[in-house]
């Protein structure tokens, strides 16, 4: 019988905060030279860590370091939620976007919460 281990792409978690992130770069590419430079880098750089901390985390041995990653990526979330609030309020994102990347990111502490229960659980 051949073992199959999780992999990072398995991760509903990962797949979600890749996603979105690939979706707010088209989303912030289009606007201009100010809103980029000021709120879209901000934008970008939050969601883009949602996806790099958990798979930095996963990619880490030891149990606290692992959680510590999901830490970082919960708080990234919190953070990508202001920065599209921000957006929206400032009429840069449109209310189907807004609603889009809201919606996306509200899955996403459920989803970390569930690696750090499971990494929790582990017996290494």
């Amino acid at each position: 019988m051949v073992k199959k281990y999780l992999a990072l792409e398995d991760l509903t978690a990962y797949k979600i905060a890749f996603d979105l992130s690939d979706y707010v770069w088209s989303v912030v590419e289009k606007w201009d030279w100010f809103a980029r430079k000021t709120i879209g880098s901000q934008f970008v750089t939050a969601v883009d860590s949602n996806a790099a901390n958990i798979a930095e985390g996963f990619g880490r041995f030891h149990k606290k370091d692992k959680i510590k990653f999901y830490y970082y990526a919960r708080g990234s979330v919190y953070e990508s939620s202001f920065w599209c609030k921000k957006a929206f309020s400032r009429n840069l994102v449109s209310d189907q976007e807004f609603n889009y990347i809201i919606n996306e990111l509200r899955k996403l502490p459920k989803e970390i919460n569930i690696l750090i229960k499971l990494t929790n659980s582990l017996s290494v």
